[in-house]
């Protein structure tokens, strides 16, 4: 139980490697929040992972900043204000050949990957608390 009294969101955490690393805190004691677009995902994950009241799902598109701002104020009521662990995992890939890229997969690519990224961690960055110090960057991570 390495992560009993540890508190963590995971972000994309209803399939593939958020999914995996959301049951490994859990069964580490974690509690966990997992975040992810689809609704029907979340709750098969939430049936599959069935961690109890160690586990919240919060439907959210990463991609929009209020979603963004709803998991940061969850994560705050259901952690008293703390996150341990933020796993910023959700991410999206166009699997095609630089020549057949076409601007709507680079754009959502990069609203996901890089804007989506950027913002989870700003909207979540006051969770964790003496972990950071952002003073123009971030230290003791």
């Amino acid at each position: 139980m390495r992560l009993s009294e540890k508190t963590a969101v995971i972000t994309g955490g209803t399939t593939g490697i958020g999914l995996a690393t959301a049951r490994r805190f859990l069964a580490e004691g974690a509690r966990v929040i997992i975040t992810g677009q689809n609704q029907d995902r979340l709750t098969k994950a939430r049936a599959e992972l069935g961690a109890g009241e160690n586990l919240a799902t919060v439907r959210a598109d990463i991609r929009v900043i209020d979603d963004l701002d709803a998991l940061a104020a969850r994560a705050a009521e259901r952690f008293g204000g703390h996150l341990d662990v933020l796993f910023a995992n959700a991410g999206v890939a166009a699997l095609a050949a630089v020549p057949e890229v076409t601007p709507e997969q680079f754009d959502e690519q990069v609203a996901v990957n890089l804007r989506g990224l950027f913002f989870t961690v700003q909207r979540l960055l006051p969770l964790l608390g003496s972990a950071v110090t952002v003073d123009g960057g971030l230290a003791d991570l």
